[in-house]
């Protein structure tokens, strides 16, 4: 067995975390790498898929869950993770992304790690 396909069987999927202001286009950048115009599939943290409809007012308002998975059908070997946006003085979103990352980080479950932040 090659072992780049060792790593990929003990970490799954690749995990990208995607860092920055609310509305500034993270996933029509998503959608571009992942060469695709359809909107991703949402998942819960428990791998449960959340209706696209329950959390499109949140997305229009630029507010994402960080521990909601993103994959796009086009390219399902990544799971991305939208952060929530970072305003001016917006203290909460940037707390929440940080308890992620060293939450992420720190895990021993490769499957369930941060890989990336971009």
């Amino acid at each position: 067995m090659a072992p780049t396909k060792d790593i990929r069987e003990k970490f799954g999927r690749f995990r990208i975390l995607v860092v920055g202001r609310a509305n500034a286009g993270k996933t029509t950048l998503l959608q571009r790498v992942c060469n695709t115009t359809e909107k991703p599939e949402i998942f819960d943290r428990k791998g449960n898929k959340i209706d696209a409809i329950v959390v499109q007012s949140s997305r229009d308002r630029g507010y994402h869950e960080i521990t909601n998975e993103l994959v796009f059908g086009s390219n399902p070997d990544f799971i991305f993770h939208d952060s929530c946006g970072f305003e001016a003085g917006g203290v909460d979103e940037f707390k929440k992304m940080k308890e992620f990352v060293l939450e992420r980080g720190s895990t021993m479950k490769l499957k369930e790690r941060i890989h990336v932040i971009w």
